[in-house]
């Protein structure tokens, strides 16, 4: 039976809707993904941690939910909110309704409210905490509730998703093809060995590593540096991730202490830690770039590239060292989207190349991360 719900954020504006999922009450910073599809990989990305999703297109569910398309082991954004869920998907991959995964996974959410006006008021007066609620309909109790949350300055969620230790990545979907699920898979041989720091990654990221012929260890993300260098490996990827990253001092303090010993790839809360490690600072975006259209220019080409990005921090270009070089840049606000470091084998990027749903302009920097390897291990 449809219910009421609503949203109240902590600016005092309320939207009444109806309950979307599974009832009952959720808190987080409201923000907004403007793709036009990929929510199941928005849903499973641990990059939203704590956060109250808006998608932006009106409507949502169209072509269901499926097991392979996943980006972690369940929901992990706080709450969705949508104009309106399709509650009958049209697509042969589908196995389920949105409405019905989310309720399956006690995730709360709100639909039939104006996303339109939800957005402006985000894009106008910057990302703010929200509450969504089925079962408190008292406006006055639920501003309240919102004003003592937490806001996500200073807040360290990667320890929240990091794996709690290490494990092999065995890619799930050849698995199962191989051995029917049954049986463990066949140990892999490939050309190079990877320690993948987990700061919330996703499962597309760890694809592509494979697909480009390595061998993946994934570390949690309070590894120190002497672990992860005892494994021995030819590079190192620093994963995407929720929350703050001037707050995750501990990866900081590994990643600096790692500089210089073996090639570094950072993505997204990975490009950010590399940054501070390297002496840089981040600050918090006023409402954050989230979608699948976002353009980006590669300064080193000159070519522009159309990226998955989801982030609410950004690092300060002003602050950067001497000896760190800005590769890429937003052309929607100038932010910084990438760098290198002029004198050791590091570089990251603020977007997502593994771009999972697309576009696949950017999957060129896994070959990249793998020439540095090769040049390092070769010289």
């Amino acid at each position: 039976m449809i219910k009421p719900a609503k949203l109240v954020l902590e600016n005092g504006t309320v939207f009444v809707g109806t309950t979307f999922g599974a009832e009952g009450e959720t808190i987080g910073e409201v923000c907004f993904n403007t793709g036009m599809t990929g929510y199941q990989e928005i849903l499973t990305d641990p990059s939203y941690c704590r956060q109250l999703v808006t998608m932006t297109y009106p409507h949502i569910g169209n072509y269901g939910i499926n097991p392979e398309d996943c980006e972690s082991n369940k929901i992990q954004v706080a709450g969705l909110i949508v104009r309106e869920e399709n509650v009958i998907p049209s697509n042969f991959r589908a196995t389920k309704s949105l409405g019905d995964y989310l309720f399956e996974e006690k995730i709360v959410g709100i639909q039939e409210i104006d996303t339109r006006m939800l957005t402006r008021i985000i894009r106008d007066e910057g990302a703010m905490n929200g509450i969504i609620s089925s079962v408190d309909l008292n406006e006055t109790t639920l501003l309240n509730k919102v004003k003592i949350a937490p806001s996500m300055n200073g807040l360290d969620l990667a320890k929240i998703v990091s794996t709690k230790k290490k494990y092999l990545w065995e890619n799930r979907k050849k698995k199962k093809t191989q051995n029917n699920g049954t049986d463990p898979p066949s140990p892999t041989s490939h050309l190079y060995r990877i320690a993948a720091i987990d700061f919330g990654i996703k499962h597309n990221i760890l694809r592509q590593l494979e697909t480009n012929e390595c061998d993946i260890m994934v570390f949690p993300g309070d590894t120190t540096a002497d672990e992860i260098m005892d494994y021995n490996p030819n590079g190192i990827f620093l994963s995407n991730g929720p929350g703050d990253p001037a707050a995750v001092t501990y990866a900081i303090e590994m990643v600096r202490k790692l500089l210089g010993k073996t090639p570094i790839f950072g993505i997204c809360l990975g490009h950010q830690i590399l940054a501070l490690a390297m002496g840089a600072k981040t600050y918090k975006l006023k409402f954050g770039h989230r979608g699948c259209n976002h353009p980006v220019k590669n300064l080193r080409t000159n070519r522009v590239e159309i990226t998955s990005q989801n982030h609410g921090f950004a690092v300060d270009p002003d602050s950067l060292p001497s000896k760190v070089e800005v590769t890429h840049i937003s052309l929607n606000d100038n932010t910084l989207e990438g760098l290198c470091s002029k004198d050791v084998s590091a570089f990251s990027v603020q977007y997502h190349p593994e771009s999972s749903p697309g576009p696949h302009d950017s999957r060129y920097l896994f070959r990249e991360f793998i020439n540095m390897m090769s040049e390092k291990t070769h010289a």
